[in-house]
């Protein structure tokens, strides 16, 4: 265990970095840029760094929180009180490592305001990893609302043709569904006189509080994910947002609310969560059918990915509310596995927009003939994203079925039938972008992955297949944490229902 506070270190490096970037970056445009280029890819690359740190010391074995900092802010209302589990050890360092790859993504994709949109991207860092590490439920919703900002920028200032539109949507979803949260927040304070979250999950909180602040709560996370039916903002977001923009949202952005039922639903509420676990199993199958079946229609490759997302999203939190060591497992591994593999996907997109400037699928063909190496890595992330064994996208979706078919077998059954959808929609992208004939004639002189691509690829391709093939690394983190979380939840319910019994 390290005696300086390396958490708050990783978190607010990045902002140190946009400070030192508004501060340095100066001069004619052109050198600007260059400056700012260079100075938020070295701050995420330190940040990253950094964060190995937490991962090197950390402690597996233990259940509860480690490298926790504390500190007075505001009084009895709030704390400044940091710190991770194995639940969210594995979500800061994603952050961390994600980020590089978005600034490399945007080297020469972002000449417009260039100074403005790496300090955009650095603040989102800070936010997002001080989302994962906040262990004050004021100071998570600071960090949880607060990414709204830079990602409504990033979105509405660098996105395409109805940039304005689509970021205005994201950010009044996201922002009506947190409202009810802070209103949930607010009443347990007023009912246990604290808002730490270690001392939350260990209070009994009355049935009808549980009921009321778990709806709340999951008005703000099923948008967050998004779940089926408040999904519609993410298509809309993504096809707007820069090449990078679709990565954090898709990476990190969207595993916030996944983060959130492990974090706060399931501790903190867990005679709500068993009660209400049978409205989740059947939003996430009407999810993975329902996109999957859209995602078969789309004509822009990123809406469909995005569908996608929705999609592979629903075995995430069909696998936590299924309660088992196995589907919390396996949606915690899924978060994982699907933050490398669809921001590879989007990566995958953006290479191919940045030389002709379109992303409708109609538009490409036959691009094995032209780019071999970029059909390559576009069929193993395509494999990855149906969940083809020796990929980690097969261990989430398969532990995620196994965990749920211990206690519902009909949703299992039904979920199971969009890994079927999964292969038709993301193989007949394949196949339309990838193969056919090289007949129009703006591919003929279209070119493979540069260096800087190829460099940017070789990390998604190495972690997909690791963990596809050795998923103990990223299991064993989170083991003991999901263990005590499921041992938990478990009893509380089984204490309710022997209570019930005479």
């Amino acid at each position: 265990m390290t005696t300086w506070p390396v958490l708050s270190v990783t978190t607010f490096l990045p902002t140190a970095g946009a400070l030192l970037l508004y501060l340095l970056a100066r001069g004619n445009e052109a050198s600007a840029a260059r400056n700012a280029r260079w100075i938020a890819l070295w701050t995420t690359i330190i940040t990253f760094a950094v964060s190995l740190v937490l991962l090197v010391h950390f402690d597996s074995s233990q259940p509860g929180f480690q490298f926790e900092e504390h500190g007075q802010w505001l009084g009895a209302a709030m704390n400044y009180h940091m710190g991770v589990d194995g639940i969210s050890l594995p979500l800061v360092i994603l952050t961390t490592s994600i980020l590089p790859f978005c600034i490399l993504a945007s080297w020469r994709a972002i000449q417009v305001r260039v100074r403005e949109y790496m300090m955009a991207f650095l603040v989102l860092e800070t936010l997002m990893v001080g989302t994962f590490s906040a262990l004050d439920l004021v100071l998570f919703y600071l960090f949880f609302e607060g990414g709204l900002i830079p990602m409504f920028l990033i979105i509405g200032v660098w996105g395409g043709p109805r940039r304005v539109y689509a970021s205005f949507k994201f950010f009044l979803y996201t922002l009506l569904g947190s409202v009810l949260m802070l209103l949930a927040i607010m009443a347990l304070y007023a009912q246990t006189g604290t808002t730490d979250i270690p001392t939350l999950m260990t209070t009994n909180l009355p049935y009808r509080l549980q009921t009321w602040a778990w709806l709340a709560f999951f008005a703000s996370f099923a948008v967050k994910m998004p779940m089926w039916p408040v999904h519609t903002w993410l298509p809309d977001a993504h096809v707007e947002a820069p090449t990078a923009g679709s990565v954090i949202l898709a990476s990190i952005l969207l595993k916030m609310g996944g983060y959130g039922f492990l974090r706060f639903s399931l501790p903190m509420f867990p005679l709500a969560s068993h009660d209400f676990a049978p409205l989740i199993w059947t939003l996430s199958a009407i999810a993975i059918i329902y996109t999957s079946l859209v995602a078969l229609v789309q004509e822009d490759m990123k809406k469909l990915i995005a569908y996608s997302s929705v999609a592979h999203m629903g075995f995430v939190t069909m696998g936590i509310f299924a309660g088992t060591v196995q589907g919390v497992a396996g949606g915690m591994f899924q978060m994982i596995s699907h933050g490398i593999v669809s921001g590879a996907l989007f990566l995958c997109v953006g290479v191919i927009y940045d030389r002709l400037h379109t992303r409708e699928i109609a538009a490409y063909g036959g691009l094995v003939n032209r780019m071999p190496l970029y059909a390559f890595t576009f069929l193993l992330f395509t494999m990855a994203n149906v969940g083809l064994p020796g990929t980690s996208g097969f261990i989430g979706e398969f532990l995620s079925l196994i965990g749920t078919f211990k206690v519902s077998v009909t949703t299992a059954i039904f979920a199971t039938t969009g890994v079927i959808l999964s292969a038709a929609y993301a193989l007949s992208l394949y196949r339309k972008i990838v193969f056919g004939q090289l007949a129009k004639a703006s591919l003929a002189s279209i070119k493979d992955m540069t260096g800087r691509e190829i460099m940017i690829f070789a990390p998604f391709i190495i972690l997909t297949i690791l963990f596809g093939v050795y998923p103990k690394p990223v299991l064993d983190i989170s083991a003991a944490s999901i263990h005590q979380l499921v041992e938990n939840y478990g009893a509380a319910v089984h204490a309710v229902k022997a209570a019930a019994l005479p």
